[in-house]
């Protein structure tokens, strides 16, 4: 088995029958076949990447040669954004009169489609604390088909014991998606923990360079065929380019998250020592609650932290404004480092006073990049400074 330094690099060999050292991109709608014949065999085979790009391009194939493998899962599908990838499977798996428990904390388009287009759809929600197994069980019911994850979640970074909830799960015969955006199959590897979907915003740190949108599914044989049936009538298609795009970011990934891995912990550490910031919050840190689970199931910690600014919202927003290497915008995951203001991306989207309590006024998230770590500090001590 190769590491998965190598698996990047070179894990889609052989997929194609290209012979150039970097890979075409296939711009093409349609796939033209030799005779009659060729096209009856393109037209029965599911998911034939050389017939209609909806239904697949050779540059598809080499990303999820690559995931799959960097994930532990025997296949995978692309979709042209990360919302695409789990709403398209969430459709797939659940249907009018199905029930599924999630997590109170999700990224939140993931909430909308929880809370609003599945119920349209007559699929029941029961919302649960990510970090208590025993909410989780209570909330299960005969009609659950579903169990929706994801850990580190976006932004309280709060964990989900994934072996736990994934052993509930399958004593009760339940399906599992766990949505790995935050943590990379190089920190963390769901399936291996038992979870039967896993799914990316590819549009992070997989591509790791803003510039392209898309989003991966990583799945059994068997839970593939299912999805990629919804996937052919939803559409969520991602473009030829996008996918070179994304294929290019997936050969730097391990070098890419090693320093931001490193960044992070080190940022969230020196933040602990200021005294301008208060409750700094990154699974790598022994002061975060879940710190003995984040050990347990990641191999590494990830680019995201928060921290709160001392003395209110307005100072917090001034620190935001001084930054001067971090830009202000709402991804993460990219070679530069970003930094928001969370409730103000989060602005009507909180529905209960728990929520707010886990987002408050004065909270930053910070996403870290590759920068060198001590140009990081030296800006936001600056930052700080003019809080």
């Amino acid at each position: 088995m190769l590491h998965v330094d190598t698996t990047a690099v070179m894990g889609d060999r052989g997929t194609t029958d290209e012979s150039g050292v970097v890979p075409a991109i296939h711009y093409s709608a349609v796939f033209a076949a030799a005779d009659e014949s060729a096209f009856a065999r393109m037209s029965s085979t599911p998911r034939h990447p050389r017939n209609y790009t909806r239904y697949g391009n050779p540059v598809h194939e080499r990303i999820m040669a690559i995931m799959a493998e960097l994930e532990g899962t025997e296949t995978a599908l692309v979709t042209g954004s990360g919302m695409g990838a789990m709403t398209t499977t969430l459709l797939a798996l659940l249907g009018a009169g199905d029930h599924v428990v999630a997590q109170t904390q999700h990224y939140m388009s993931t909430s909308r489609v929880l809370d609003t287009l599945l119920g349209k759809l007559g699929v029941k929600l029961t919302l649960v604390d990510a970090t208590d197994p025993a909410a989780m069980a209570a909330a299960l019911r005969e009609n659950t088909r579903v169990i929706v994850m994801e850990s580190p979640a976006n932004p309280t970074l709060a964990l989900t014991d994934i072996g736990a909830v994934t052993a509930l799960a399958r004593a009760n015969g339940i399906l599992t998606v766990a949505d790995n955006t935050f943590a990379t199959p190089l920190n963390q590897r769901p399936a291996e923990l038992g979870v039967d979907v896993v799914v990316h915003s590819a549009t992070k740190y997989l591509g790791g360079h803003h510039d392209l949108t898309g989003g991966v599914i990583c799945t059994s044989h068997a839970l593939a065929e299912r999805i990629w049936l919804t996937h052919l009538s939803v559409g969520s298609v991602l473009s030829p380019m996008d996918a070179w795009l994304l294929l290019r970011g997936l050969r730097t990934l391990p070098l890419r998250m090693e320093r931001v891995n490193a960044n992070a912990l080190a940022l969230a550490q020196w933040l602990c020592d200021q005294a301008k910031v208060r409750d700094v919050v990154y699974p790598g840190l022994e002061s975060h609650p879940q710190f003995a689970l984040a050990s347990q199931q990641m191999n590494g910690f990830g680019g995201v932290l928060t921290f709160r600014v001392r003395r209110g919202e307005a100072a917090a927003k001034r620190a935001l404004s001084a930054l001067r290497i971090p830009l202000i915008a709402a991804s993460l995951g990219g070679v530069n480092s970003l930094a928001i203001h969370v409730a103000t991306l989060w602005h009507g989207t909180l529905k209960d006073a728990a929520s707010s309590e886990r987002m408050p006024s004065d909270l930053i998230r910070y996403a870290v990049g590759i920068e060198h770590i001590d140009d990081l500090k030296r800006d936001l001590m600056n930052a700080l400074r003019s809080a």
